[in-house]
């Protein structure tokens, strides 16, 4: 009785030490700037484009719109709608790198190399082929399940594995996934002549973006920002392993179930709006943890700041490389996220084996 009571204590002990704040004073007044950093460069990539566009006349939109006015026009229907759609864009993706490296311990877990983007851009394509009047709540739906085929394909390699899913065979088994899935969608737009919507698709951008996708996907972020929060505890505790996080009462088949709806959500919702943005799954992820620690209550909204702003940053770049013309938003974070990528797996390759 009195070695139980003692393992009792000592389950106690490790739950509050693992779930102490570190800093919490410290992380939200830098929360609080990343915010503010964020604010900022959205309200300069609202200003700048083709027509530079005043603060004042921004707020002045906000506060009293005037539909004959052609700025105000301008600003709701063109701007507003894509700078809000590449913060969520970001954050969505972020928080499902997050939540995917928390759940398998992997480094390299997330929504690109895993092949969630890839089934769910090959879902979209098959909707524009053989649905082309889908509605944007339709090609989410479309995505969604496209998502949940990709990771499926990538997780069953790891089932016929004699050793499991390892980080190596995941980067490879998620290679070859994507590259299978992007075929297929290239034939199919081919096929139905369907070539142009596709590409964009496959590009990854936030140009054109309706205010309707905006208003869906700001529904997806409040219900995915609220599971993602209630998963910050659980994962934290099974970064330190299964046995100590079901020792510490953590349902780990419910956690993954529910983390990977989450991620599917998520990630489903990101690419029928913005196409297969890479990288940013598995860039922002690891930048939040080396600055602030493994407390999955401040990784996840530190990562849906860091992730908004990192796409937000790189459309605007995407429109000053080469005006009047956009440089694809997709191929940035891929300069960005290749090299990170190599440095990784330099780093940790020892222990994939």
């Amino acid at each position: 009785m009195e070695q139980i009571r003692k393992q009792e204590l000592n389950k106690e002990e490790t739950k509050k030490r693992i779930l102490k704040r570190f800093h919490s004073r410290s992380a939200a007044a830098f929360f609080l700037i990343g915010v503010l950093v964020l604010f900022g460069t959205m309200t300069f990539s609202i200003s700048y484009g083709a027509a530079d566009i005043d603060w004042s006349i921004i707020r002045e939109a906000i506060l009293h719109f005037d539909d004959q006015n052609t700025d105000h026009l301008i600003l709701y229907d063109l701007r507003f709608p894509r700078v809000i759609a590449a913060a969520l864009v970001g954050s969505f993706l972020a928080i499902s790198g997050v939540i995917m490296q928390g759940l398998t311990r992997n480094p390299l877990a997330s929504p690109s190399i895993m092949g969630v983007s890839s089934g769910a851009g090959f879902m979209v394509a098959v909707a524009f082929a053989l649905f082309p009047q889908t509605s944007q709540g339709g090609l989410i739906i479309w995505a969604f399940l496209g998502a949940g085929l990709g990771a499926g394909l990538v997780f069953s390699i790891g089932l016929v594995s004699k050793r499991g899913l390892t980080p190596v065979k995941l980067a490879l088994g998620g290679a070859a996934v994507s590259a299978l899935l992007q075929s297929a969608s290239t034939m199919l737009a081919m096929y139905f002549n369907v070539n142009r919507d596709i590409s964009f698709w496959y590009a990854g951008g936030i140009a054109g973006v309706s205010l309707a996708s905006v208003r869906l996907a700001a529904i997806v972020a409040v219900v995915g920002f609220v599971f993602s929060i209630g998963l910050s505890r659980p994962l934290t505790l099974m970064s330190l392993g299964d046995e100590v996080a079901k020792g510490l009462g953590q349902r780990l088949g419910v956690i993954r179930t529910v983390g990977i709806l989450v991620v599917l959500l998520l990630t489903g919702t990101a690419v029928s709006i913005s196409g297969t943005i890479g990288f940013i799954g598995l860039v922002i992820p690891h930048i939040t943890k080396k600055l602030i620690g493994m407390d999955y209550r401040w990784i996840i909204p530190f990562s849906a700041i860091f992730g908004a702003w990192l796409l937000v940053t790189a459309d605007i770049v995407a429109r000053v490389i080469n005006p009047p013309y956009e440089t694809p938003v997709g191929a940035l974070t891929a300069l960005i996220g290749v090299p990170f990528f190599l440095i990784l797996a330099r780093r940790d390759g020892r222990g994939w084996k």
